[in-house]
This record gives C-alpha cells, sequence and structure tokens, in this order.
C-alpha cells in the first residue's frame, strides 16, 4: 500500500507506509489523453484496475483572462470572454454584458432581448452537440460524433452569418447585440430548428437502446445530490443528481420568464442519467427557440444611451454628435459608476457567475468569473472511487468539462 502525496502543484508521489506491501500504482492520465476535453492531467492511484484516488492537474490552459480584463476598457472585455468557454461564446458574452448593464441600469430593449435568448439556445445546442459527439466517441462509437457535428456544423453557419465569426462569436455587446440581423435570419434558424428534433431522434436511436452504450454508463459515476451541493456542482450533472435548479426558470433573465419550458430532471445520479438529461434538455432548447421566433417583438436592438452604445454608422456620417459621442466611446471608453454586481445565467456546462467591480472608470477594477467546470471537476473523486479505470472515460465525458474555464 502507498500513501498520496499532494504538493502545491498536485503531483502525486507514491510514499511507502511502513509494514505494509506495495500493492497500488500511481498512473497519468493525460495531459494529452484523448478523453480529457481539453489539457488536463489527471494523477490515479489504482489497485489493479480499481481506482482508489484521483487528483486533477490543471493550469495548462492558463491565460490570465481576468486580470487582463483590468486593462482593457468595459467593451473591450467581450471578445475575451469568447475565449473562455470556446463552446459557448454567447453565453460568456451574456453574463458578462448583463453584469455591467446591471451597474449602468440600462433598460436592454425587448427584441435584443429576445434575441438573446434565441442564440444563447443554439449555443446550448451546439455545446451539447459537442458534448454527445466527443463523448460517444471516448466509449468507442464514433457513427454518432460525424453525426452531431453535422448539425453543430448548421449552427455555426448561422452564427458567422449574423456576426462573422464561426467560433468566438462576440455579436453581443453592452446595450444590446452588435448588428442588425439580416433579414433572412430568423428563416435560417427556423429552417435548423425543424429538423434538429428528428437529428436527436437518430442519436437517440444510435445510442440508447445499444447495450454497449448501456453496460458502460449505467451504474457509473454516482453522485448523490448531497454530494454535488457540497461540492458546488451545477447544470446537467446536478440536475442528473435529482437537483431540480436552473436559473432560466428560477432566477430568470433577459426575458426567460417569458418562456414556457421544462427542466429534465433524473434521479438515477449516474452517467446515463446525465446522457439523459442533456438530450432533454436539446428538445427543450429547440421549443425555446420556437417561441423566440414566433413571438419576436419589434423595435430596436440597443438601449437608448447615446455615451455608452455606440451609435449606428449612418448616423455618424449626418450628425456631428454621433461622431463624437462614438469617437470617445472608441477612444476613452465609457465610465461605470462605482459599486460592485454579481450576475450568473445558465450555461450549458452549468452556471456562469461574474463578478464585476467597478471604482468610477472606464476599465472594471475587477472582473472575477465562477465556472461551473472548476467545481464539477472536483466531483470526479467522488465518481470514480471505486471504479474501474476505463470508467473514469465514461466520468471525465460525462460532467463535460472545458478546461479554457478551468484554467482561465
Amino acid at each position: 500500500m502507498t500513501e498520496l502525496i499532494t504538493t502545491a502543484s498536485t503531483f502525486i508521489e507514491p510514499r511507502p507506509v511502513e509494514g505494509a506491501k506495495d500493492t497500488t500504482m500511481v498512473l497519468n492520465m493525460g495531459p494529452q489523453h484523448p478523453s480529457t476535453h481539453g489539457v488536463l492531467r489527471l494523477v490515479i492511484e489504482i489497485d489493479g484496475e480499481t481506482v482508489l484516488k484521483v487528483v486533477p492537474d490543471i493550469g495548462y490552459l492558463h491565460t490570465g483572462i481576468e486580470k487582463t480584463c483590468e486593462a482593457k476598457f468595459y467593451q473591450q472585455v467581450v471578445p475575451l470572454t469568447d475565449r473562455i468557454d470556446y463552446l459557448s461564446p454567447l453565453t460568456n458574452n451574456l453574463v458578462y454584458c448583463l453584469a455591467v448593464e446591471k451597474l449602468l441600469q440600462l433598460e436592454i430593449p425587448a427584441k435584443a432581448q429576445w434575441i438573446r435568448v434565441l442564440l444563447n439556445e443554439l449555443t446550448r445546442l451546439n455545446s451539447h452537440l459537442v458534448w454527445l459527439g466527443t463523448h460517444a466517441l471516448d466509449i468507442g462509437a464514433m457513427t454518432v460524433f460525424l453525426y452531431t457535428f453535422r448539425e453543430r456544423e448548421d449552427i455555426l453557419r448561422i452564427l458567422e452569418y449574423v456576426s462573422g465569426q464561426r467560433m468566438m462569436t462576440s455579436y453581443f455587446r453592452i446595450g444590446g447585440l452588435a448588428l442588425e440581423p439580416q433579414l433572412d435570419f430568423f428563416d435560417r434558424i427556423r429552417q435548423f430548428i425543424n429538423i434538429l428534433p428528428e437529428k436527436i431522434d437518430e442519436y437517440q436511436n444510435l445510442l440508447t437502446g445499444n447495450p454497449i452504450w448501456i453496460n458502460r454508463l449505467k451504474g457509473v459515476g454516482h453522485l448523490t445530490a448531497e454530494d454535488a451541493i457540497a461540492l458546488g456542482v451545477t447544470g446537467p450533472p446536478a440536475r442528473a443528481s435529482g437537483i431540480d435548479w436552473d436559473l432560466r426558470r428560477d432566477m430568470p433573465y433577459s426575458s426567460y420568464e417569458k418562456f414556457q419550458f421544462k427542466v429534465p430532471i433524473s434521479n438515477d445520479c449516474d452517467v446515463w442519467a446525465r446522457y439523459v438529461v442533456r438530450l432533454e434538455e436539446m428538445r427543450e432548447s429547440v421549443k425555446i427557440c420556437q417561441q423566440a421566433l414566433d413571438g419576436m417583438p419589434e423595435g430596436p436592438i440597443k438601449a437608448d444611451a447615446p455615451k455608452v452604445v455606440l451609435p449606428d454608422r449612418e448616423k455618424m456620417k449626418t450628425q456631428m454628435e454621433s461622431l463624437i459621442y462614438h469617437f470617445k466611446i472608441v477612444t476613452e471608453g465609457f465610465a461605470v459608476p462605482a459599486g460592485q454586481v454579481f450576475q450568473a445565467v445558465e450555461g450549458a456546462h452549468g452556471e456562469m457567475g461574474y463578478y464585476v467591480v467597478s471604482d468610477g472608470t472606464a476599465k472594471p477594477y475587477r472582473v472575477h468569473m465562477r465556472y461551473p467546470g472548476f467545481a464539477t471537476l472536483q466531483a470526479l473523486q467522488a465518481m470514480c472511487e471505486g471504479r474501474l479505470i476505463a470508467d473514469v472515460v465514461a466520468v471525465i465525458g460525462s460532467i463535460d468539462i472545458v478546461l479554457g474555464e478551468i484554467d482561465r
């Protein structure tokens, strides 16, 4: 038997225990293991093929984005948020914009709020499609990966059409949206949303009745509701453990209170439950998108705040005041009243929270980001202890971590 020593860098070294037999082994999984969905290193102690302890070693993708925010104007922080969770760029944009808008006490037009909801749900679908494809690939189901990326490509084309960028989609702005959507933009989304339910049926037909898939997922990676709460787990992994909590419904923002949808819950608490919950979430996101398209209000897409929101380019050509405001916002930024605020939204992986502190200048004094993957990664030990080492791959896939948001 060996005893594990955890140093400041979370590196584990085996240390012989006096009088005990050396029967365990310490292995590295990563940092390049294909199952890790990013650059993650796991240091695992095993007895035969049974996992005794799992210690994540993170930091390989650390970029210092939180500190970088302090050197940027408020509006310049928006594209930084895209790079954190690169599967949910618009959700990152949204939570930051909501936080700053709360400090500014801006009233966002209804149309801008509904478009934000629409694109946020498309982003959720994008993230879940990548999760399902890569999770299936980890388990050995290669066909599903090809199918999900087919639909994901449709979403990326829609995002590129409206914003000019496929992945780092900086389309939301403090005070509204960057641009008025094209005339056929909503028709393109409707065409995609109309075919997606049958595509989700395809995924289920390939996986749900597959005996290999069932055996690899059911009863694996058990996480009780009590442990999930204690470890700060949120989002689909928490709801798969029976925790009925979704910020879109329970603490609505950006007009989510005007949409009807169910929050999928499971009490099975295993990898299978996380698979089922996310599939049902995809179906609910389709319903939200349909409601947004059917009830899209008319009106402006930017708040009436000329000293904060960039004026339309057409006005700049004819109105000197608009030209001056544009010049000052771009070169000097805009002052935000001193204060502090915390804003959270329901991301695809769980709760995203931004703590923004203003000292009254045009640059944030502090921006702290609470991302779900950092907390959920703590649950690996609870879910993997006593399981086979082969189950670790399935568990990692089920919590759907993105190392960009964990390391920041």
